[in-house]
This record gives C-alpha cells, sequence and structure tokens, in this order.
C-alpha cells in the first residue's frame, strides 16, 4: 500500500479516502488525479457507503496543491486544457456526490487543496493546517474551481485578497471565513471527522441525497424558484419509507431502522 497514491478504506458506512505523496505534500499529479477519481467512483457507487472522508497521508499537507513539476513539464496548449478538463471533471464530481463528503484537512491545503475542500460539504481543519490560493506567486491563478468556488463562499473582497496575494490563512482565520467547520487538535482531527462521518452515516441515505440535491440545485435558483424546488422535493421526501420509520421511531421512543428507501 505504501505506494499507492491514493489509499482508500472502508470503516463501517464510511469511506475514508487519503493522499498518499507525503514525500510530495500530497500534491496532485496526472497519476494521483486519476487514481483519486476511481476511487471517489468506487466509494460513491458501494451503496454500503453513506459518507466519504477525504484526507492527506503524513504530517505536513492534507494536499499542496498541483504537482509543480508535472505541471512545468507539460508543452502545448493542448496538454494544459486536457489536464484542466481532467481537474474539473474529478472536483465537480465531489462537489455533486449525493453521499455528503467531509475534508480532515491535516496539513497545508494550498492552490488545488484548498480547491478540493471547496468541493466537499463539511471541513474539519487541523489547529497547524494553512490554506490558501498561491497561484499568483507563480504567474498562475487557480483553475480547478477556485476562482469561482471561493467568491461565492466568502466576502468577495476576502477572497480576493487571498487570490491578488496568494497569502496563506491559519486554521482559525479559515473557520471565521466561514470556510471550515471547525478547528480540530491535530492529534484529534481523524477522531474527530470519524465521529462526524458516522453521526451523518447514522441517517437516512435516501433522505441525505435528496436534501444534497435540494441544496446544491436550489442554490442556483432566485428564492421564489429555490422555495418551489424545495416545496416539490419535500414532497418525494415524506412519500419516502424512511420518513415514515423516523415519525414511527420518534413516538415509539426508540432508535429509527432506516434502509435507504
Amino acid at each position: 500500500m505504501a505506494d499507492e497514491v491514493i489509499l482508500s478504506e472502508t470503516k463501517g458506512a464510511v469511506a475514508v479516502l487519503t493522499f498518499n505523496r507525503p514525500a510530495a505534500l500530497n500534491a496532485i499529479d496526472a497519476a494521483t488525479l486519476k487514481a483519486f477519481e476511481a476511487a471517489f467512483i468506487a466509494a460513491e457507487s458501494d451503496r454500503a457507503v453513506h459518507v466519504i472522508v477525504i484526507t492527506g497521508a503524513g504530517e505536513k499537507a492534507f494536499v499542496a496543491g498541483g504537482d509543480i513539476g508535472d505541471l512545468d513539464s507539460r508543452q502545448g496548449l493542448p496538454h494544459y486544457i486536457e489536464f484542466g478538463e481532467d481537474l474539473h471533471r474529478v472536483f465537480n464530481r465531489v462537489e455533486a456526490c449525493d453521499k455528503p463528503t467531509i475534508a480532515a484537512v491535516n496539513g497545508f491545503a494550498l492552490g488545488g487543496g484548498t480547491e478540493l475542500l471547496l468541493c466537499t460539504d463539511m471541513r474539519l481543519v487541523a489547529d497547524t493546517a494553512r490554506l490558501g490560493l498561491p497561484e499568483i506567486n507563480l504567474g498562475l491563478f487557480p483553475g480547478a474551481g477556485g476562482t469561482q468556488r471561493l467568491i461565492r463562499e466568502i466576502a468577495p473582497c476576502r477572497a480576493r485578497e487571498m487570490m491578488f496575494t496568494g497569502s496563506q490563512i491559519t486554521a482559525q482565520e479559515a473557520v471565521e471565513l466561514g470556510l471550515c467547520n471547525r478547528v480540530v487538535a491535530k492529534a484529534e482531527l481523524m477522531v474527530e471527522a470519524m465521529k462526524l462521518a458516522e453521526r451523518v452515516a447514522s441517517k437516512s441515505p435516501l433522505i441525505l441525497k435528496l436534501l444534497k440535491r435540494t441544496l446544491r440545485q436550489g442554490a442556483q435558483m432566485p428564492l421564489p424558484q429555490a422555495l418551489a424546488h424545495e416545496h416539490a422535493m419535500i414532497g418525494l421526501v415524506l412519500d419516502a419509507a424512511d420518513a415514515h420509520e423516523g415519525c414511527r421511531a420518534f413516538l415509539e421512543k426508540r432508535p429509527a431502522n432506516f434502509t435507504g428507501r
């Protein structure tokens, strides 16, 4: 397993995907991106998996961005276009996944690392971690969704400052900006990430899927249309067996036994 660039492990109803290039600070090259896509599709397709956790191996990095050597070795516009298309396809898949996703940010999340984080639903960040979009320092700018997702998640002036200066922010600053849920002591990061994942995984996978779709699709609509969309989706929810099971469990004062139907 030491030579696998992505480690995949299932713990109960939780899949844990780990970027495993610690010597390269888990930087993303073409091979790593391909391996991550395959591992993510496998977890997404596994009916026994209800939540997906993404993290990095080693003590220093979650994902420290794209592999600069790999990027610089590419020649010609077609190669850059292809790599950009691959990045967007994979990151869009993470964002659109029907299963809840959690980023356990154990260290540097720079460039593509922050852009990947922006595609996940919930983010726990180690107290030693640093985030940022430093591409401007290399004569580049974020191209894996960062320019569009960051400016939609935090105040545009702060997003511009991060991208224009290429500066890093601390874990606490990331929480204060609304980029992450909370700061966790590094030694407890995976414990807390698994607690959160297991808590979410105990809910109905069907209702979580419908909830995620309602949130994602409604966010792209004007409010009147978004509310109409919510109205239609809650009608589907109320017809689900899990909704009736949840109500009966509440009335009978017992844990619900959700089946995803």
